[in-house]
C-alpha cells in the first residue's frame, strides 16, 4: 500500500475518533475529505482495514499476580434453570444464562492503569492527594479514575516498536529475562522499521514474552520480565506518547527496582505524567505481520473510580 493511501487511510481512523471524542474540532485535509464523505465512505475505509486482536482469552487458567485478587467466573443461571422457571410457562418458550464475573480488579489480558493506580509519597497525578483521593468506597476521586479515559484516546495513532525482533536480528525470539529496555533499544527499532512517534501518539512495546502467556505463567509471572527502564521511561516522556504498552504483566522491567525505589516506571509515566499504561498484551499478531503503525482501538469498561479495567484490544492496520 502506498504511503499516500495509507495516510488517508489513517485519517479515516483520525476521523472516526474526532466523532466519537464529540467531532468538534475537527481539522487537515484528510478530515475534511472525510466529512463531505458519507458514513458509507467512513465504513468502507475501515472495512477495508486488516484488524488485529490484541486481546488473549481470559479464563481460570490467565496468569494473575499474586499482588491481585484471583480471576472467577461462574454462571449463576443456566439455560436450564431459567427454562424450569419461565420457559414452561403457557406459551412461553425462552431460556437465558447469566454470570458472574470477577476480572481481579481492572486485571484482564489486557488491562489497562488508570492514571490514579499509582502514587509517588502519596501523591497522585498533579499533586491530588493520594489518601483522600481514595477514602470511600467509591474508588479513585480526583477524575484518575478509569471513568475519566478520554474519549479521543479510545482510538489513536500507534506504534508498535518491536524490540524483540532488533535485538534478535529479525528472528521471533523473546528477550532474556529482566532484559532492560533503554532508549537507544526504542531509537534503534524506530530506524530499523522507518517508523516515528509523534507527539499525542499510543506506543506499544514488543518483549516477546507474550508467547508465554497461559502456557508458561510461572515464567511469565516471575520476578525476571524485561521491559522498559527509567531510560525507556524518559524518551516516552520526551515524545509526548499518552498511552504505553507492552506484552508482559507488569509493563517495566523486573526485578522493578532501582536501589530502593520500587516501580519507578510507573511512577514516571503514570504519577509523573499522566501516561496510561496497558499490560498483557497479545504483540505476536502485528509483529508477525510487521504491521508498525496502525489504529490502535482502546476502551476501558467505564467504572466508577476503578483502578482500571480488562480490555478486548484491537489494532487496525491498511
Amino acid at each position: 500500500m502506498s504511503e499516500l493511501t495509507r495516510r488517508r487511510w489513517l485519517g479515516a481512523a483520525g476521523w472516526a475518533a474526532a466523532l466519537a471524542a464529540g467531532g468538534t474540532q475537527l481539522h487537515g485535509p484528510a478530515v475534511a475529505n472525510a466529512q463531505g464523505g458519507s458514513a458509507e465512505s467512513l465504513l468502507g475505509a475501515l472495512k477495508s482495514a486488516r484488524v488485529f486482536d490484541l486481546s488473549f482469552t481470559w479464563s481460570d487458567q490467565s496468569p494473575v499476580l499474586s499482588l491481585n485478587p484471583p480471576y472467577s467466573f461462574a454462571l449463576n443461571r443456566t439455560h436450564k434453570m431459567t427454562h424450569e422457571i419461565f420457559g414452561q410457562a403457557p406459551g412461553s418458550r425462552v431460556s437465558w444464562a447469566s454470570e458472574i464475573m470477577f476480572f481481579s480488579g481492572q486485571h484482564g489480558a489486557p488491562t489497562i492503569d488508570a492514571i490514579g493506580h499509582i502514587g509517588r509519597d502519596l501523591k497522585l497525578h498533579g499533586g491530588v492527594d493520594a489518601v483522600a483521593a481514595t477514602s470511600t468506597p467509591g474508588g479513585i476521586g480526583a477524575n484518575l479514575g478509569i471513568d475519566s479515559f478520554p474519549v479521543d484516546l479510545m482510538i489513536n495513532r500507534a506504534v508498535l516498536l518491536d524490540v524483540a525482533r532488533q535485538v534478535a536480528n529479525g528472528a521471533a525470539d523473546p528477550l532474556p529475562p529482566s532484559f532492560e529496555i533503554t532508549a537507544k533499544h526504542l531509537d534503534d527499532t524506530a530506524k530499523a522499521q522507518s517508523v516515528d512517534v509523534r507527539k499525542g501518539d499510543s506506543v506499544m512495546i514488543r518483549t516477546g514474552w507474550g508467547q508465554y502467556f497461559g502456557k508458561d505463567n510461572a515464567k511469565y509471572l516471575g520476578e525476571q520480565s524485561p521491559g522498559p527502564g527509567q531510560d525507556a521511561a524518559k524518551w516516552i516522556i520526551a515524545r509526548g506518547v499518552r498511552l504505553a504498552g507492552d506484552d508482559t504483566a507488569t509493563f517495566e522491567k523486573r526485578p522493578a527496582a532501582y536501589g530502593k525505589e520500587l516501580f519507578s516506571v510507573h511512577m514516571m509515566l503514570l504519577t509523573d505524567s499522566g501516561i496510561y499504561i496497558v499490560e498483557n498484551m497479545n504483540l505476536e499478531p502485528l509483529s508477525a505481520a510487521k504491521a508498525y503503525t496502525v489504529a490502535l482501538v482502546i476502551t476501558p469498561l467505564k467504572i466508577q473510580g476503578g483502578t482500571g479495567s480488562p480490555l478486548r484490544a484491537l489494532a487496525l492496520a491498511p
